[in-house]
């Protein structure tokens, strides 16, 4: 069986005959991993200054019918208090500084996306140093380390409780609530430190004073360290009692690699079925440029690698800066200069927002599936791939820092009709998210695709009706040893397996 290649444009071809292309084998197996919940990013614009009214980056960048196709928002749960806590007409108008990103998550949230909040600190009359500011100060008389005290433990999942409630009474229920950020990072700025054993002692002793009951599906992500350090989460996770009340596990990746600390974490995760978060990084921030082309791969790389890892939510620091997805129009200061930044236009998508699309428009809502490569990662590292199945598609993702164009095999576990390759190859607009049919003349196991030179494919393959049709329906017992799928490739628990499901590579019928 043959096909028929991709459609190139003249520019590629012209690349490709220049050099000799060069032949990778991918292998994609049904191997299974992790459901890949989605991707988002910060609702803060700035030193943490929320959009206040102006919702338009939210509006590009959220939904599945925006170009971009973000799904989860993260906010601040701000610890500047303006009201008494015990109060019974506490004022809801501004309880706490959470007002900012209320209209921008309620836009998030009626297009169907997650909304979490993340503590930089808890209120400043909790914490050793009577401040909401970690205490890092330059005076070293002054400089202080803001924990939060033994004594008031009991305090802060209250307090959590109240954020949920002010939420609610604006229109927004909250997914999720964060324990800490960056716990393990003493600043001068809002912050709060705790060891892995001080988290352990607060979510074990009062994690369930968070009121589940009165805010149903609320899941509590563990405190974030900055580069993903494992001891917070797999203390928690180890530890019999805190594990109930942990949903999420999460950290960020600064002077980490994902194939580092945030996958040793995940390792962990995945043995107790918790969710893992990437929920802070930026890439090529404080700049006085638009991110180069290059740079944007490297971008593609690490959202793949936190994929490889087993990630299976990604959120971006800011949505709106110049090295982010939507334009400031502000000029940026640098050694006390102010500079203009070429292509910075205000609420203007900017082409890191296209090159996050390739992931939150196609891979969410995905099961990673395994990809084996020819590719030599010691000597051939510029070159990665992952893949996915999403209810009747095989989604393929290629990147190629490289200079040279080269040729994909991919050989895949069901045979394929037709699809559509994505291809990315450079900051301007007409180089973005092209989209090239993909014409193959019989259903195939075999595919092979052009891997242009800079370039960022998603090779998106529609399995072939046979594939899918139900000749016989076996019926089975439920606990057979083996994980078992939705058709949407979705990992289902014991108690909701009923229907019709596939389980060691078979379509099964679950009728108990």
């Amino acid at each position: 069986m043959k096909t028929k290649q991709l459609l190139i444009s003249l520019s590629l071809v012209a690349v490709a005959t220049t050099v000799q292309a060069k032949t990778y084998t991918l292998i994609v197996n049904d191997t299974r991993y992790q459901r890949v919940t989605g991707f988002g990013a910060a609702c803060c614009d700035g030193a943490m200054c929320p959009y206040g009214n102006d919702t338009q980056p939210v509006r590009l960048l959220y939904g599945p019918t925006s170009k971009i196709g973000l799904n989860i928002m993260r906010m601040e749960i701000s610890p500047n208090f303006k009201g008494d806590i015990n109060s019974s007409d506490i004022g809801w108008d501004t309880p706490y500084d959470w007002q900012g990103s209320v209209p921008s998550a309620k836009i998030v949230k009626q297009r169907g996306g997650i909304v979490f909040g993340t503590p930089w600190s808890p209120p400043g009359e909790y914490k050793t140093n009577g401040s909401a500011s970690g205490g890092n100060t330059e005076n070293a008389s002054t400089r202080t380390e803001g924990r939060l005290r033994e004594d008031c433990y009991e305090k802060f999942f209250p307090w959590i409780n109240t954020f949920l409630t002010y939420m609610k009474s604006q229109g927004v229920k909250v997914d999720a609530v964060s324990i800490q950020n960056e716990p393990d990072w003493w600043v001068n700025y809002s912050g709060c430190l705790y060891t892995p054993e001080q988290q352990l002692k607060l979510v074990k002793n009062y994690a369930h004073l968070l009121d589940r009951e009165k805010f149903p599906g609320v899941r509590l992500i563990s405190a974030e360290p900055l580069g993903f350090d494992p001891k917070y989460s797999d203390m928690l996770l180890k530890d019999a009692t805190a594990r109930k009340e942990i949903d999420i596990i999460a950290g960020h990746i600064y002077g980490h690699p994902p194939l580092g600390n945030l996958k040793n974490a995940a390792a962990t995760a995945s043995k107790y079925d918790k969710e893992v978060w990437m929920t802070e990084h930026s890439s090529t921030d404080h700049i006085d440029h638009l991110p180069t082309w290059h740079e944007q791969l490297l971008f593609a790389e690490e959202l793949n690698e936190c994929m490889l890892a087993g990630c299976t939510g990604y959120i971006y620091w800011y949505m709106r800066a110049h090295w982010a997805f939507v334009g400031t129009g502000e000029p940026v200061e640098i050694d006390k200069k102010k500079i203009t930044i070429p292509g910075n236009s205000k609420n203007k998508l900017l082409p890191r927002a296209y090159v996050m699309s390739h992931f939150s428009k196609h891979v969410t809502g995905s099961t990673r599936i395994e990809a084996k490569s020819s590719v030599s990662v010691a000597t051939e590292a510029p070159l990665e791939f992952s893949a996915y199945i999403k209810g009747d598609s095989l989604i393929v993702m290629a990147i190629d820092t490289t200079t040279t164009a080269h040729e994909l095999k991919i050989k895949l576990p069901a045979k394929v009709q037709s699809g559509t390759h994505l291809l990315s190859t450079g900051n301007e607009t007409a180089n973005l998210c092209q989209a090239l049919p993909l014409s193959i003349e019989e259903p195939t196991q075999e595919v092979l695709v052009p891997l242009p030179a800079r370039s960022l494919n998603t090779y998106i393959f529609m399995i072939a009706p046979t594939e899918t049709d139900i000749k016989d329906i076996e019926q089975s017992p439920l606990n057979t040893g083996h994980p078992t799928y939705d058709l949407s490739g979705r990992q289902v628990s014991a108690q909701h397996r009923k229907g019709l499901f596939i389980e060691n590579g078979k379509k099964i019928y679950k009728n108990k």
